[in-house]
């Protein structure tokens, strides 16, 4: 399905990020309560990478980007899809995320990056986040 063949080329390597085919298995592990069509592994999937998780993160401080970059997005401009901006943007914050869940294991805390994702994503939603620009990118994988 073309609309779910989210990979990009940087620097001579395939970048997978996949952020619509993980959501679908998240979506149908929630509809069929982990069962039949809905039997997945949600350990195993990364950060639904897309322009908010990366926004929460770089806004908390754990993200940083560089002046040109962040003026660009400042000034609301369009990232364009499958750039060395945009495939660093979203692959920093899946290694993010994914270096967040192995310091909380670490702690003997039981997390995953679909936990991290879904509560960042939901922490974007709160007004000190909305009001501030994210990067803008037009592209059907997210």
């Amino acid at each position: 399905m073309p609309y779910f063949r989210d990979v990009s080329w940087y620097r001579g390597k395939k970048v997978p990020l996949f952020k619509r085919a993980q959501i679908t298995a998240s979506d149908l592990s929630l509809a069929f309560s982990g069962a039949g069509y809905g039997a997945f592994d949600l350990e195993q999937l990364t950060i639904f990478a897309d322009n908010l998780v990366p926004h929460v993160l770089r806004t908390d401080g754990l993200l940083h980007y560089h002046q040109e970059l962040a003026e660009r997005i400042a000034r609301s401009e369009l990232i364009p899809p499958g750039s060395t901006e945009e495939i660093e943007i979203r692959a920093l914050a899946l290694h993010t995320v994914e270096v967040m869940t192995a310091a909380l294991r670490t702690r003997g805390v039981r997390a995953s990056a679909y936990q991290l994702d879904v509560l960042l994503w939901n922490r974007g939603q709160q007004a000190r986040y909305k009001k501030l620009p994210r990067h803008r990118t037009r592209t059907v994988y997210y």
